[in-house]
C-alpha cells in the first residue's frame, strides 16, 4: 500500500505504475483518493476548529454561572448541543471515508522498480541465467506420477476416496526423499545465517490482507468456517504477521527467517489440477525464507536469497534458471520478483519450482511494522523467497536423477536424511 502523500506528490507516476502494470481500469482511483484524502482533511480542519469553540465556550459558560447569568449560560450551552452534533456528523463521515480511502489504496499496486521488464503476462517474462547443463538423457522418463507409483511410492487413487482430487498419499522410500529434501532445506538455510520457524498454520483475516490483495486470497486462501482464521497458503503469511504492529530497533535489522508449513491452497482460476500428477494440488510442504530489512538493503537481500534456491537446487543436481517477472505478472504488492525454474528432462522445458520477491514497504505499511532510527520511526521492507515446495520440487528431483533401470539416484546431499540410502528402487 503506497503512503497517501506519496501518491499525490507523484500523481503522473502512480498512473504510469498502474499503465504498466496493464491495469487501465485502476486510474480512475487515484483522483479518487486524491480527492477523497482532501476531504477528510477539510473534515478534519473544520472537526478542529468546532472543538476549539466549544472549548471556549465551555470556559464562558463557567464564567456566566459564576456571575449568575443563568441564561444567557444556557444559550452558550445550547451552542454546544448545536456542536455536538455537528461533529457527530463530521466523525462519521471522517471515519467512512477513512475506510473507504484504505480500501481503495490497498487497490493501487506497489511502485515497481525500473530493472522490471514491462509485459502483460507470465509468458512475457524474461529469462536471465542458467545454471547447469539441462541434459536429456538417451532413455525415455515416463510421466513423475509413474515413476512414483512403479517404486510403490504414489497413491492418489486412496487419496481421491479420503479427500477428493488434489490430494496424494506419499509412501516409503519416496515419502523418506520428499521429507529428506525440507530437512535439508532447513539445515541449508540455518547454515545460511538464517534462524528456523515453524509459524502458525493458520491466521486471521487482518493478516491475510496485510500480506496479499484480495484477489490473491479469493482465488488461495481456505476460511475456516464460523471463525475468523484461514489456512496459510505458505509460512510468509505468518511469518511476516508476527511482526504486525511491532517498532523494532534499527539495530536489530536486517532479521531473517526460515520456517517450514504445510501449506493449503484453492487453486481457484489456476489451470487446472491434474488427476495423476503431483504439480499442481491443494496441499504441499515447503521451506520458506522471509528477511525484514532496511530498505536501503532490500535489492542486496534480493540478490542473495534466489541465489540460495539457486544452489539449493543444484546441490540436488537439479539444473535451473531464473526468470524475470514482468510487470504484468507481478502481484500487486511486490516491486520485482523472479522464479527460479527446474529443467524437466521428460518435458525438455523448465517448470517452476520457486518465487523470489520484495515487496518494499507495502507489507509493513499494510501491518504497521516500523523501525526505530535516531531520525524516528519509519517503515521497513519486506521480502519472501522460496527455499523449496514440495511434491514439485520432488518432480526435479525425481525426473534429473531418473535412471534407465527405473530407479532414483538420491542426491549426496540428501543421503544422511535417508539413513545412508543411494537408491531407491523397486522392492
Amino acid at each position: 500500500m503506497l503512503d497517501i502523500k506519496f501518491v499525490q506528490e507523484n500523481k503522473e507516476l502512480v498512473k504510469e505504475n498502474i499503465r504498466k502494470k496493464f491495469q487501465e481500469e485502476k486510474l480512475p482511483l487515484v483522483d479518487e483518493v486524491i480527492e477523497m484524502n482532501e476531504r477528510i482533511k477539510e473534515l478534519k480542519l473544520n472537526g478542529d476548529l468546532l472543538r476549539q469553540e466549544r472549548n471556549a465556550i465551555s470556559d464562558e459558560i463557567g464564567v456566566l454561572f459564576r456571575e449568575q447569568k443563568v441564561e444567557e449560560a444556557n444559550q452558550k450551552k445550547q451552542r454546544v448541543v448545536e456542536i455536538n452534533q455537528q461533529l457527530e456528523g463530521i466523525e462519521q463521515e471522517e471515519k467512512e471515508l477513512s475506510v473507504c480511502l484504505r480500501e481503495k489504496m490497498m487497490v493501487i499496486p506497489q511502485i515497481i522498480d525500473a530493472s522490471v521488464p514491462v509485459g502483460k503476462d507470465d509468458q512475457e517474462n524474461v529469462e536471465i541465467e542458467r545454471f547447469g547443463d539441462p541434459v536429456v538423457p538417451s532413455y525415455e522418463i515416463p510421466y513423475h506420477a509413474d515413476i512414483c507409483e512403479n517404486l510403490g511410492g504414489l497413491d492418489k487413487e486412496s487419496a481421491g476416496r479420503t479427500s477428493g482430487n488434489g490430494f496424494y498419499y506419499l509412501v516409503g522410500d519416496i515419502a523418506r526423499l520428499h521429507e529428506a529434501m525440507i530437512a535439508y532445506a532447513r539445515d541449508f538455510m540455518i547454515e545460511k545465517g538464517f534462524t528456523y520457524c515453524i509459524p502458525p498454520f493458520m491466521i486471521r483475516s487482518d493478516v491475510v490482507t496485510g500480506v496479499m490483495s484480495f484477489a490473491e486470497m479469493d482465488a488461495m486462501m481456505y476460511k475456516i468456517e464460523g471463525e475468523d482464521l484461514y489456512l496459510i497458503g505458505t509460512s510468509e503469511h505468518s511469518m511476516i504477521g508476527k511482526f504486525k504492529g511491532q517498532l523494532i530497533d534499527e539495530k536489530k535489522l536486517p532479521i531473517a527467517m526460515t520456517s517450514y508449513s504445510p501449506c493449503f491452497r484453492k487453486e481457484v482460476g489456476a489451470h487446472g489440477l491434474e488427476e495423476r500428477g503431483l504439480y499442481r494440488v491443494h496441499q504441499f510442504e515447503k521451506q520458506e525464507m522471509v528477511v525484514l530489512c532496511k530498505p536501503e538493503e532490500a535489492m542486496d537481500w534480493y540478490d542473495k536469497m534466489w541465489s540460495y534456491t539457486v544452489e539449493f537446487f543444484r546441490n540436488l543436481d537439479v539444473p535451473v534458471r531464473t526468470l524475470e517477472c514482468c510487470s504484468g505478472d507481478l502481484a500487486d504488492l511486490k516491486v520485482k520478483s523472479c522464479d527460479v525454474e527446474a529443467w524437466s528432462p521428460r518435458q525438455q522445458k523448465y517448470f517452476e519450482v520457486g518465487s523470489c520477491s520484495t515487496l518494499g514497504d507495502a507489507q509493513a505499511r499494510r501491518l504497521g511494522i516500523k523501525m526505530k532510527t535516531e531520525s524516528g520511526n519509519q517503515y521497513l521492507a519486506t521480502l519472501n523467497n522460496t527455499v523449496v515446495a514440495s511434491p514439485r520440487g520432488l518432480i526435479g528431483v525425481i525426473e534429473n536423477n531418473y535412471q534407465e533401470d527405473g530407479s532414483i539416484k538420491v542426491p549426496k546431499v540428501l543421503q544422511p536424511y535417508m539413513g545412508g540410502l543411494e537408491i531407491i528402487s523397486r522392492k
